[in-house]
């Protein structure tokens, strides 16, 4: 059996170390990176399952490299800063990290963080969205949940198709309004919190106290149907 791949790019020696180490006794293969220099062109060329990536590099920066590999990739990644940085926290997950970990961090809650993300990723889109029982149809701006028609706008539709196609990704409502809207619509956070309690009513609607979308408090939304 092919073990998992795991990048991890860190330039702090001490701490590449436990992470190299717990990952290796977690039973993963492990490949280990001290600046940002090469990580996009590795990840183009290499198999890799998840990155352990350091917000701050010699070199470059983890947001900047999250950036860059989901141009391409829809690899998992693990962002790794400090505990004083929220706002860049927040920023690497609208960007499309898929966790972070602050630190100092137990590496035993690192590993536990890399297998609970690398078992989200491992199940595919569309079977999640089977298993939640919803179905899309996108071409129709259509949504139904066990086979009952949920009614939505087309803002609607859009926000439930993003979240519900990335499931478990929190999102910012800034990130949300980027994707649904119209660069030249003037939207505010309000107006991403109205249609998301829209959305969770019609769904209540069909299935009574049924809320997968999640409020992720300070940053914005995930979907979860447990």
């Amino acid at each position: 059996m092919r073990k998992q791949q795991i990048l991890i790019v860190e330039d702090e020696m001490n701490i590449a170390e436990v992470q190299i180490a717990y990952c290796k006794n977690a039973g993963f293969a492990v490949t280990h990176m001290d600046s940002g220099k090469d990580v996009v062109s590795h990840v183009k060329n290499n198999q890799v399952d998840l990155i352990l990536l350091d917000l701050m590099l010699p070199d470059s920066d983890g947001i900047t490299l999250c950036k860059e590999i989901r141009m391409f990739s829809q690899v998992a990644i693990i962002m790794v800063t400090a505990k004083n940085e929220e706002i860049d926290r927040l920023l690497g997950l609208e960007l499309g990290a898929d966790d972070y970990i602050c630190k100092p961090f137990s590496p035993r809650e690192m590993i536990a963080r890399v297998k609970g993300v690398l078992r989200r990723v491992g199940v595919s889109t569309e079977n999640l969205i089977k298993q939640s029982g919803f179905t899309l149809e996108p071409d129709k701006y259509q949504v139904s949940l066990f086979d009952q028609a949920l009614e939505l706008t087309p803002i609607e539709f859009r926000l439930l198709e993003k979240l519900l196609t990335n499931s478990h990704r929190v999102y910012s409502r800034q990130a949300l309004i980027d994707s649904v809207y119209n660069a030249s619509e003037e939207v505010s956070d309000r107006n991403i919190d109205t249609h998301i309690k829209n959305i969770r009513r019609k769904i209540s609607n069909i299935k009574n106290d049924y809320n997968p979308i999640i409020s992720v408090y300070g940053v914005g939304y995930r979907f979860d149907d447990g």
